[in-house]
């Protein structure tokens, strides 16, 4: 929690609690965390300042980012990335923007992955591997564990592939490939 000045997120420091992220957090359940944990602080920080307990701090100066609002085609899966990339920028994508991949003309939307190792390294980046959709990555492969297709809801992988088959061997566009909108 930080008081308010002129400038964007400077103001000094009130309160302050770190939050874990772990292997498996997306941006919508750290968001989820946060605003709980904000409404929690919130009303310390009124009843600290309130009684005189608090000593506002100024912000560090080092290690200061600025984010920029994300864009729809942020969420395109770059094969050629390493799987480990591609599965973070999963989990920071999801709710919104949202990452995923074409196939067949369809958008799929990713919002949950694994990455694989030791996987076949002579595939090209894209490449669908086996039957549980891993796709060959830059370095390793990630699978998709639970995907969503426009106008339908989230499903495991395992369902998806049930009433959408795709097939081993099938290669997956890179991002430069395709002009349609992700999801």
């Amino acid at each position: 929690i930080m008081l308010m000045d002129e400038g964007l997120d400077t103001g000094p420091i009130l309160l302050q609690e770190a939050v874990p992220i772990d292997e498996t957090t997306t941006a919508g359940a750290l968001h989820e965390t946060l605003a709980a944990l904000g409404a929690r602080l919130i009303v310390e920080a009124l009843d600290g300042l309130a009684a005189g307990r608090l000593e506002p701090r100024p912000q560090p100066a080092e290690g200061v980012t600025y984010a920029p609002k994300l864009r729809r085609e942020e969420g395109r899966l770059d094969w050629r990335r390493p799987a480990r990339e591609l599965a973070r920028m999963v989990r920071a994508l999801t709710p919104w923007p949202g990452a995923g991949f074409r196939v067949d003309g369809e958008v799929i939307k990713v919002l949950a992955a694994e990455v694989v190792t030791g996987t076949d390294l002579s595939a090209a980046p894209g490449t669908v591997l086996d039957a549980h959709l891993t796709i060959a990555c830059g370095q390793d492969a990630l699978r998709p564990t639970r995907v969503q297709r426009p106008g339908r809801g989230a499903l495991d992988a395992e369902a998806f592939l049930r009433g959408f088959a795709i097939a081993p061997g099938t290669r997956l566009p890179l991002p430069e490939d395709e002009d349609a909108p992700v999801p």
